[in-house]
């Protein structure tokens, strides 16, 4: 009588201490991970308890587990082993909307694979992989889900909502460590009016679908971005402020980085305002859009900006700043006002454009800035920036550059620029200090051509 008293102490014990570890497998919710059975109800199931059990780390394991929407819960930490694959469901009525937005391009957005709003304390973690299925939701796929689901395919919504991978709306304390993100159908990271997050050592690769960037910061601070390889269609890292909040008090730094459209960008969309934001020792790679873009042409007030130790090899214009006056508004909001650009620092950057064949814009130019007429940009520090070019402008490409102060801000929506090295318009007050351009052969245009520009260069400006 004793010994099984003894043995049914232990066994209590045994779990007691199970519960308090908070660990818990999606399996024994029922969830399986044979590629074929959704488990979107199963993994959910583990979510909850975790959180009622007042938190602990939900694990995924051996195999693939399909799912669709997947909602957090404060205190939970996800986590995808190295054996196992979270995939997105094929099918959109799988997945929930949150926060329902229209973004820049006039699409409906919302739909994420996990996700939540007002979160605190949760983190995804681990060695494996969550992978959106992003191809699913193509053009094409959407028109042969609807047949094999009898939709109407009159129904010009089913699918249109293409599920971001992670998306948190005004949550707290976020982490996302380790793992590997895949292929979603449309952004990879959103973080909405969200503060206190940490991305460190993520990989993610998005090349399924379209608008497929990297890690989108909207209305967010304290955040902090290291040591992550980033492989994009879009914008790898892209500052945004979808709403008159803004965005400040950021790091990215040791990124590795890889863009379709732009490796560091501010903006487009540019409500609210963009400061205190540090970006260093980042490497870009075979970049098509521009190396570091910093964009306010929706009345952002970006400011306080600080680039240092950035290394690109192959990428179209390796910088670019626009002020303009498109004045878009998201969400509703009241229209702003014409925003400013100033106290931008960018020093010890290293870049080699794109060869001629390559270039968007061909010949290509290194530095491009521009304000408008009536709003200049302010203060802009250029130093120990060298960047090499392949050469071979000619006069006869030249034409008047347009102002375009009202339309989408893109560099190559201006043409060939007069200068292969820096074309400035519109500042106040430019400084430049160790800056030198090596053409790889002639090029007929000038150097450097800066119009309604005050600046100051010392000594070492060279042209080689």
């Amino acid at each position: 009588m004793y010994t099984r008293v003894l043995v049914l102490a232990i066994i209590l014990m045994m779990l007691s201490c199970s519960s308090k570890s908070g660990d818990f497998d999606v399996r024994d919710y029922g969830a399986v991970g044979d590629s074929l059975k959704i488990n979107t109800v199963f993994i959910q199931k583990a979510i909850d308890a975790c959180h009622k059990n007042g938190g602990g780390t939900v694990v995924i394991k051996d195999g693939i587990y399909i799912s669709g929407t997947i909602l957090l819960k404060d205190k939970v930490t996800l986590q995808i082993e190295q054996n196992a694959t979270l995939l997105g469901s094929s099918n959109p009525l799988d997945y929930q909307s949150i926060d329902t937005f229209v973004d820049a391009t006039g699409q409906e957005r919302g739909n994420c694979l996990i996700g939540g709003i007002r979160l605190s304390d949760v983190s995804i973690i681990g060695d494996g992989i969550i992978d959106g299925n992003g191809a699913a939701f193509t053009y094409e796929n959407i028109v042969a889900k609807k047949k094999e689901l009898k939709i109407n395919p009159n129904d010009k919504k089913f699918g249109i909502n293409r599920p971001f991978l992670l998306r948190f709306v005004n949550s707290s304390n976020v982490k996302i460590k380790d793992i590997r993100l895949r292929q979603p159908a449309a952004w990879t990271c959103h973080f909405y009016q969200s503060h206190d997050i940490i991305v460190d050592n993520v990989s993610i690769y998005s090349h399924a679908n379209q608008n497929n960037d990297g890690i989108d910061l909207d209305s967010s601070f304290n955040v902090e971005i290291k040591n992550c390889t980033i492989d994009t269609g879009d914008d790898a890292v892209c500052f945004k402020t979808t709403s008159p909040l803004p965005t400040h008090h950021i790091k990215v730094q040791n990124c590795n980085l890889k863009s379709e459209w732009g490796a560091l960008k501010f903006g487009t969309e540019s409500m609210g305002d963009f400061y205190n934001i540090e970006i260093n020792d980042c490497q870009i790679n075979d970049t098509r859009g521009g190396g570091i873009k910093i964009l306010s042409v929706d009345g952002a007030n970006i400011h306080d900006i600080q680039i240092e130790n950035i290394n690109m090899n192959n990428v179209d214009m390796p910088i670019f700043i626009r002020l303009g006056e498109r004045l878009r508004t998201y969400r509703n909001a009241d229209k702003q006002t014409v925003g400013s650009i100033s106290k931008i620092s960018i020093k010890n950057v290293i870049a080699t454009t794109r060869n001629i064949k390559e270039s968007r814009i061909s010949p290509p130019t290194g530095i491009f800035m521009t304000g408008t007429p009536d709003h200049k940009i302010g203060k802009v520090t250029l130093e120990n920036i060298a960047i090499t070019l392949p050469g071979k402008g000619l006069i006869s490409d030249l034409k008047e550059v347009s102002e375009q102060i009202d339309k989408y801000p893109e560099y190559s929506f201006f043409e060939v620029l007069p200068a292969y090295g820096i074309y400035g318009r519109h500042i106040e007050d430019l400084n430049m200090s160790g800056v030198q351009f090596d053409i790889k052969t002639k090029d007929e245009r000038k150097s450097i051509v800066l119009q309604d520009v005050v600046t100051s260069t010392n000594d070492t400006l060279k042209i080689k």
